[in-house]
């Protein structure tokens, strides 16, 4: 069976969806690997990296010709779809929730593809979750981030000129960015508080010695490990309790993203404009609309002396490691959809069932097939 490695066409993007070190592991498994040419290039990984492990390097074209299944981190677009062929699978982020017309084109092609960011989260799909392994590098790029952009250190610093008090740190989004932000402050020093909707975050944020901002959860829907849209009233009590930290902070990161659905917002305009001047706001949910009011995708917006930045960070950013982890990501999934060189097809299985969104020319929803 044969897997091609395609390079990634997104805006601003760097990584590549298998890494070298994750394709000799699949050669070795008795896959045949081919990677579209300077695929991996903006990760640091050569054409010839890969052929020193036994990949083939290959044109655009003869990747998508001759391959199997066909693999990318970001959705695959129109373009890409006009060299499709039935009944090849494609594997991919395809956040189809938010394009539910692209996921009719794909289905349109007779290919089946699936979506990695659909993942359950169950202990058995750990390995394979890019999700979070690519969110606990944006909660620590994060803090250097805005490290880097503020006008002071973080850490407690006695001089002989002086004590240098801690900056403060407020994050908000107790997921898997947030804890790693939150871990990545403490080692450096700062003075963190956390808020999130989920009470059971709590002593998740104090066992890395940061302050919850509790807001009390009158029946509110928590959703498990994903975030959910907050009622009215609680957005108006969690603002309130959070008000007194956010006018102190210095570095704030905000990290709440509801599946499928715009970012809630959790910082106002007329919250900024009472922010400490010279503090920094580093938006991970800005791709999806941003939790904070100002901000503008991969942009850098000042208000009031508030620098806003909206980012996605982390994978991009730090793009070798970023490519390892998904890399290996890719390979747990690809093992465990696969035996003895053919697709199991077990609809049965919770895994394959909510990441398969189309299958054969027909676009799943809820576990049942809709024609496209």
């Amino acid at each position: 069976m044969t897997i091609g490695i395609l390079k990634e066409t997104q805006k601003g993007e760097t990584r590549v969806a298998i890494s070298p070190n994750i394709a000799k592991q699949l050669i070795d498994k008795d896959f045949r690997i081919i990677v579209e040419e300077d695929a991996g290039e903006k990760a640091s990984f050569k054409n010839s990296d890969y052929r020193k492990v036994g990949a083939e390097t290959h044109k655009h074209g003869v990747v998508y010709k001759e391959s199997d299944i066909l693999v990318k981190i970001n959705p695959f677009d129109e373009d890409d779809l006009i060299l499709v062929e039935k009944g090849q699978v494609l594997i991919s982020q395809l956040f189809h929730k938010s394009h539910p017309e692209l996921m009719k084109k794909i289905a349109e092609t007779g290919v089946s593809a699936f979506s990695l960011d659909a993942m359950p989260r169950i202990s058995r799909a750990q390995d394979m979750d890019v999700l979070s392994s690519q969110s606990n590098l944006a909660g620590y790029k994060a803090v250097i981030r805005g490290a880097y952009e503020m006008k002071k250190i973080l850490p407690l610093m006695m001089t002989a000129a002086g004590t240098i008090t801690p900056a403060r740190v407020l994050v908000y989004g107790v997921g898997v960015a947030g804890l790693q932000a939150i871990a990545t402050a403490k080692r450096l020093g700062a003075i963190v508080e956390a808020t999130d909707i989920r009470p059971e975050t709590k002593e998740q944020t104090e066992s890395l010695g940061a302050k919850f901002i509790e807001v009390k959860n009158n029946g509110e829907e928590t959703g498990g490990v994903y975030a959910k849209v907050a009622s009215e009233d609680y957005a108006r009590r969690q603002k309130e309790a959070v008000n007194e930290s956010l006018f102190k902070a210095d570095l704030v990161i905000t990290t709440a993203m509801v599946p499928g659905r715009k970012s809630p917002v959790l910082i106002t305009k007329e919250q900024v404009e009472q922010m400490k001047n010279g503090s920094v706001i580093i938006d991970l949910a800005a791709t999806q609309g941003g939790n904070c009011e100002l901000s503008k995708m991969n942009k850098e917006v000042i208000k009031n002396g508030v620098k806003i930045i909206g980012t996605t960070i982390a994978p991009e950013s730090v793009s070798t490691n970023a490519s390892e982890l998904f890399g290996k990501n890719m390979l747990n999934f690809i093992m465990h959809l696969i035996k003895e060189g053919q697709f199991k097809w077990d609809l049965e299985d919770e895994i394959t069932d909510e990441t398969l969104i189309v299958h054969e020319g027909m676009v799943r929803q809820n576990g049942n097939l809709q024609a496209s």
